[in-house]
């Protein structure tokens, strides 16, 4: 059975996610996807947020690979050619999602800068969309698949720093 993740890294030169254990072992890797707009903290910036972050919630647990979720909530709907083509400008959120809140007041916490209140996701994103480049709103996507691992090895209050 593979080792819980205590502490997850998001490499925004990269655009890699590492997920670490107990023991400080790096026990997971995956190719990310962050904002197009670059790193930032401010509210309306389309930016990924810096810092230290822990993970609010976990949302789509046995949701199929490809759920379509809005306000995070599932739609019924599965991602397809047909339905990209059908709203080629939706920001795609799918599979599951980790939700993310900062940890550092005045940064990442509290008033403009505040990551949940932008609502700052991992999640998984269609697999047409490539990784290890910039293209999200802000968020850290992922490939279904990988959100999936993940998802399952980590818990609520998991940190994660985003440099």
């Amino acid at each position: 059975m593979p080792k819980n993740i205590v502490h997850i890294i998001v490499d925004t030169s990269e655009q890699t996610l590492e997920g670490f254990c107990d023991a400080g072992n790096a026990v997971y890797r995956a190719s990310i996807s962050t904002a197009s707009n670059g790193v930032g903290q401010m509210m309306g910036s389309e930016c990924t947020p810096l810092g230290e972050h822990r993970i609010r919630a976990k949302i789509g647990a046995g949701q199929p690979l490809n759920s379509v979720f809005i306000a995070r909530r599932p739609t019924g709907e599965i991602c397809s050619d047909a339905l990209l083509k059908r709203f080629p400008t939706r920001d795609w959120i799918l599979t599951r999602i980790l939700w993310l809140c900062g940890n550092q007041s005045g940064f990442n916490r509290g008033g403009s800068v505040d990551t949940q209140r932008r609502y700052i996701y991992i999640h998984g994103a269609p697999d047409t969309h490539s990784m290890g480049v910039p293209s999200s709103h802000g968020c850290i996507k992922m490939r279904n698949n990988d959100i999936v691992r993940l998802f399952d090895r980590v818990e609520i209050g998991t940190k994660v720093s985003i440099q």
